[in-house]
């Protein structure tokens, strides 16, 4: 984090209000990014639930400069526990897998992302979005490093399979 960024979380943390709009107007972008994947239509009920949780809890945090991590952490379990409410089970058609450069690859990918558990699909954004090693994925998900490795291994086969279904 810049310097400014972290005098912004001072603010906020403060109680001013105009520094927690603009934080949060700051945030929102990163954590749709996050909560999409997981949540899938549901995602900006997961982002919404997400701003709300930071908005909340931000006196608590006591480093500024972990503001992206606990972000993170609050935006995965939200849009875990929403898309486990929700159990969307989309079908997509996908009768044919597009180019690279295909614009429908990322309705394909979103589609076949739909046929995931919610664990799957959190640990696959997690992973191969976000750039987490597992001891760090582990640890945002309180789960132990050999499970995010199992689980890591049955996403991946989930969605080949799906995708090629």
């Amino acid at each position: 984090m810049t310097p400014v960024d972290i005098e912004l979380v001072q603010r906020a943390r403060g109680g001013n209000t105009l520094a927690m709009a603009e934080l949060l107007d700051l945030l929102a972008p990163y954590v749709a990014r996050v909560c999409g994947p997981i949540a899938l239509s549901s995602g900006p009920d997961a982002a919404q639930e997400t701003l709300i949780a930071v908005f909340r809890g931000l006196r608590n945090l006591s480093r500024p400069e972990a503001l992206h991590g606990w972000v993170r952490a609050i935006a995965v379990r939200e849009a875990v526990r929403i898309a486990r409410r929700d159990r969307r089970t989309e079908v997509a058609d996908l009768t044919e897998v597009p180019a690279r450069n295909d614009p429908l690859l990322a309705s394909d990918i979103h589609d076949t992302l739909a046929r995931l558990s919610p664990e799957h699909r959190a640990i696959l954004v997690l992973r191969e979005i976000e750039g987490l090693d597992e001891e760090s994925a582990a640890a945002l998900l309180d789960i132990p490093k050999g499970t995010v490795k199992s689980r890591l291994a049955r996403a991946r086969a989930s969605f080949r399979k799906a995708w090629s279904s």
